[in-house]
């Protein structure tokens, strides 16, 4: 029970990924995916929508990317090993869910 919150290499991870979110907005470095392949990622207008969402303008958080909202849900997945409810199946069909509507805003930036 002592692990439960302390997950050192958990916690290196996000902070690596925190880390180069902040380092690709303040270089201005563009997305990859875009740059290479020439359309959106799945995530485009994720930085932008929480930089609104930090000064409280959750209506523009929601036009730059409306599933701004599942982020914390995946890495409380990621933190506590997938298994945020007590069966199985409920966290498999929570997480397949969050994924489905990724993919399915995604068709539809692209359209």
């Amino acid at each position: 029970m002592k692990r439960l919150f302390w997950k050192p290499e958990k916690l290196l991870v996000l902070a690596g990924l925190a880390l180069s979110v902040i380092l690709c907005r303040v270089f201005q470095i563009p997305c990859l995916f875009k740059a290479v392949l020439g359309i959106p990622c799945a995530t485009c207008g994720m930085t932008r929508a929480y930089i609104a969402l930090l000064h409280f303008d959750l209506r523009s958080a929601f036009a730059y990317h409306s599933l701004f909202w599942a982020i914390p849900i995946l890495v409380l997945l990621f933190w506590f090993d997938g298994k945020l409810f007590p069966k199985a199946w409920q966290n498999i069909a929570l997480l397949s869910s969050i994924l489905a509507l990724f993919l399915f805003r995604w068709i539809i930036l692209l359209l």
